[in-house]
């Protein structure tokens, strides 16, 4: 195991970004950086024997400045969407920003993915840490949060999300890579079988994709991945919900107890014989195949364009916080914000 600093650029106002390549003893490669504490890579073997970077990114810290794809990000305090971008807690209105089609999404403009991580390498991997000051993107409370990034020796990537806040606040966070197991350059992603833990998904109401508050069975329709199935094979299918969001961008209500680590996820790429198992504690997933990508500059020179990767985001269902039915991404002053996602790559 090795863990490697280098620099990766400065922010805006000057301030140096940092990149760690940690290496275990299978020669499986993470990079992470300092800014946003970002995952900008994932080297793994194909079936050759040749190293495929799965994870769609940049070159440059410069770049992730931008980054209206959200590449790699790790997203809070709130993953997904927020209607009207507003909720109620203990009586309160909260007003967040609005950011897409009047809605709050990722948490606003000024995500943590934007901003720069005090960061602690350790043996195998990288613990980045961040307080968030009472009104940051409008929650309230001071809210202490640590993302730790370790790489094990099965090669999995470890996501492990720890946090408190003096006040009641919200803590649904999320890491929003786009994975391509034919690798970043490959192009797009329909012929990699995908399957699902998740027998039911939440219907959106209209473009702006806020959950109608129904969870709704994927059987008999192109939502169901409860089998093996290439992405491709329903995605442009004459299902309304499909059409609303430009292919799938749907969250799926994952068939296990809240708080329970098992899978949620299953994906294999026949080109390359990689495949990834995804694992959460999270009640449920965003499948999310990249549909609004547009010629984005990625790295070495590869222009990624839409439904050129996929994303996999553990979560609370989008816009849970207006809607007591589905389970509550609240976190209790004083407790333990505590959840784990990974994502485990074999041949």
């Amino acid at each position: 195991m090795s863990v490697e600093r280098q620099n990766f650029g400065k922010t805006k106002d000057g301030q140096e970004i940092s990149l760690y390549t940690v290496t275990n003893n299978q020669g499986m490669v993470m990079k992470v950086t300092d800014f946003g504490a970002i995952l900008v890579s994932v080297l793994v073997k194909d079936k050759d024997g040749e190293y495929k970077d799965v994870v769609l990114g940049y070159d440059h810290g410069e770049d992730y400045q931008v980054n209206a794809p959200h590449f790699g990000s790790t997203i809070g305090r709130n993953g997904n969407r927020i209607d009207q971008a507003a909720f109620v807690l203990n009586g309160k209105k909260i007003q967040l920003t609005p950011n897409e089609n009047g809605n709050n999404l990722h948490s606003g403009p000024d995500g943590f993915e934007f901003m720069m991580w005090d960061a602690s390498p350790f043996e195998n991997g990288v613990a980045f840490h961040h307080t968030s000051p009472d009104g940051e993107q409008g929650f309230p409370g001071n809210f202490e949060i640590t993302v730790t990034y370790t790489l094990t020796e099965d090669n999995s990537v470890d996501i492990h999300y720890e946090g408190t806040c003096d006040q009641d606040t919200v803590a649904n966070m999320t890491n929003h890579s786009y994975f391509n197991l034919g690798g970043d350059d490959s192009g797009l992603v329909y012929d990699q079988i995908v399957q699902l833990h998740a027998s039911y998904y939440t219907p959106v109401i209209d473009f702006k994709s806020i959950p109608t508050g129904e969870i709704a069975p994927v059987a008999g329709t192109p939502m169901d991945f409860t089998t093996p199935k290439a992405i491709g094979k329903e995605i442009d299918a004459d299902f309304e919900q499909l059409k609303l969001t430009g292919g799938y961008d749907h969250n799926f209500v994952l068939d296990k107890k809240e708080g329970k680590m098992d899978w949620m996820a299953k994906v294999y790429c026949e080109k390359t014989g990689i495949h990834l198992e995804a694992f959460t504690d999270c009640p449920a997933v965003q499948f999310y195949t990249g549909n609004f990508i547009e010629s984005e500059q990625g790295k070495n020179g590869v222009v990624y364009e839409k439904r050129t990767g996929f994303c996999l985001e553990s979560q609370y269902c989008p816009n849970a916080v207006n809607d007591a039915h589905f389970a509550q991404p609240f976190l209790k002053a004083g407790e333990k914000y505590d959840t784990r996602t990974v994502f485990k790559f074999y041949l």
